[in-house]
């Protein structure tokens, strides 16, 4: 595992079936991506672990709370807006139950479970993400 100091974010790759939970970023110029299709997760916050990260995040933005046992795997890749540092990305999977709980945050436009195969083609998907969730999943991209 790299320097717990080079570690900037997390990010969740949470499925039900063959949908993947989503959250469509606020329209803002000064934020990376603006008005695209995301996964949940964030920046770091000091001394915070990737599990740590990923699964904060996931309350913050979506009121729901996995011990870090539902982390089924992670996957670590260069952070493109951090030179020097990585992501993590965890798989894991979202119940009906859960989604029907989910209570958004004040952060994005709104939220969708949406098609996987929609989300890796969709145009306004965060640019890099469709190819690493189709890595971390062991898919191969349409």
């Amino acid at each position: 595992m790299r320097p717990a100091q080079d570690f900037a974010g997390a990010k969740l790759i949470l499925t039900c079936g063959d949908d993947l939970l989503v959250c469509l970023r606020d329209d803002l110029e000064h934020i990376p991506w603006p008005a695209h299709w995301d996964l949940p997760g964030g920046g770091a916050e000091p001394g915070e672990t990737p599990e740590g990260c990923a699964l904060r995040e996931l309350e913050e933005e979506f009121g729901l709370r996995f011990p870090p046992a539902r982390l089924e795997a992670g996957f670590t890749f260069p952070n493109p807006h951090r030179a020097g540092r990585y992501s993590v990305f965890f798989t894991g999977r979202i119940t009906p139950a859960e989604i029907a709980g989910i209570r958004f945050g004040d952060e994005g436009q709104c939220w969708r479970m949406m098609p996987l195969a929609e989300y890796l083609t969709h145009p306004r998907a965060v640019p890099h993400f469709p190819a690493q969730i189709a890595h971390c999943l062991g898919l191969t991209r349409p």
